[in-house]
């Protein structure tokens, strides 16, 4: 039976745009009859698993997401003294391994790369797959000690190269967030962690900021006006995070490195608490930590505790209100149907009880 690691989280975003949908504004979502400000799982997962944190913590064992890996081959193919047409002939064959190349006419595409001469014929598109493909660390090694083997004179076999996708246990970001390969599907591995959209607490409203810059060689002797004149939609607000880690499936995807997996949830969890998504923080600066966290563990059916605010917070203290609806919810979810985790760590700054500390300790052991 697995094993879950649930946590839940409170975090204060002053204004600003974290997330924006393709209009620009700030993403929303209608939760109990009211706009709420949203930011995407997605979004969310990328700012935690690019952090300098999650790097950090589990450094040699976080891989690469990318549609260029034909272009990686051919460029250290190039710099290693192979001619182009040889290295894009090797480039498109590996990266025909990680998924179904692109479409390319000759002569369209990217200016050729560094060191390399223009060849009619060769695309950097040519060298590209259609969809992103998650590579991990030791499949990484693996590719570029194939790379000096064919500098060195030594065709790639097939065999060589469908190898390079058998060894993703040893990356931490694959086993937490899975990899879909659509050419590849035996490939594939299920993702151990679950991360629910982020929402406000409490209703909010969007709002408009107009903004002006200014010519700093304008001396305003003949035209006194704006540069540039502009708009950009920010809103704040308390918001609520979830997310659900399967321990039993995290470990299986590691390949049954406790360790690993350990620094894995440590790793996560930390850039959960500190790190926010990078979206218009130059503009904002909306900087944040997550104000109160409550870690749970236990063989029960995880749950979602979003329900404490599906009547939007109200009041003067919306942080205070959030933690108590919270709490309550937790508690009467309890007694209708049992405990719904075996233990339980917390911290909460407005209170100033518990540490993050005691949060990486509990969900690491």
């Amino acid at each position: 039976m697995s094993e879950f690691i649930q946590i839940h989280a409170l975090t204060v975003y002053p204004p600003g745009n974290l997330n924006r949908d393709d209009l620009g504004r700030p993403k929303t979502a209608i939760f109990g009859g009211a706009q709420r400000l949203r930011v995407s799982s997605q979004s969310l997962k990328r700012a935690w698993r690019t952090s300098a944190i999650f790097s950090e913590t589990l450094a040699g064992s976080v891989g690469k997401r990318t549609k260029d890996i034909g272009n990686y081959v051919y460029q250290k193919l190039i710099e290693q003294g192979v001619g182009d047409a040889e290295a894009d002939q090797h480039a498109k064959k590996i990266a025909g391994e990680f998924g179904k190349l692109k479409a390319a006419k000759d002569g369209e595409g990217k200016k050729p790369s560094k060191g390399s001469k223009e060849v009619k014929g060769l695309s950097p598109e040519g060298r590209q797959i259609e969809q992103l493909a998650h590579i991990g660390a030791a499949e990484l090694v693996m590719l570029d000690t194939l790379i000096e083997r064919i500098a060195a004179g030594s065709a790639p076999t097939d065999a060589e190269c469908a190898a390079l996708l058998s060894n993703a246990h040893g990356s931490a970001d694959i086993a937490l967030f899975g990899r879909m390969l659509a050419a590849k599907p035996e490939r594939n591995v299920d993702a151990a962690v679950q991360v629910a959209h982020a929402i406000t607490v409490h209703k909010v409203t969007v709002e408009d900021d107009y903004f002006t810059a200014v010519d700093d060689l304008n001396d305003g002797s003949e035209d006194a006006g704006a540069a540039h004149i502009g708009t950009t939609e920010f809103g704040s607000g308390v918001f609520y995070h979830y997310i659900c880690i399967d321990r039993t499936l995290l470990e299986d995807n590691l390949g049954g490195n406790r360790e690993l997996a350990s620094l894995a949830r440590r790793g996560l969890i930390e850039a959960c608490a500190k790190v926010a998504p990078s979206g218009k923080q130059n503009s904002f600066a909306t900087r944040a930590r997550a104000v109160y966290m409550l870690a749970e563990r236990g063989q029960e059916q995880p749950r979602n505790l979003a329900m404490a605010f599906l009547k939007p917070i109200g009041g003067d203290d919306l942080l205070r209100s959030a933690i108590e609806a919270l709490e309550e919810s937790r508690d009467r979810m309890d007694k209708v149907y049992g405990p719904c985790a075996s233990e339980r760590r917390s911290f909460n700054v407005a209170s100033g009880q518990g540490s993050l500390q005691d949060i990486l300790d509990f969900v690491g052991k």
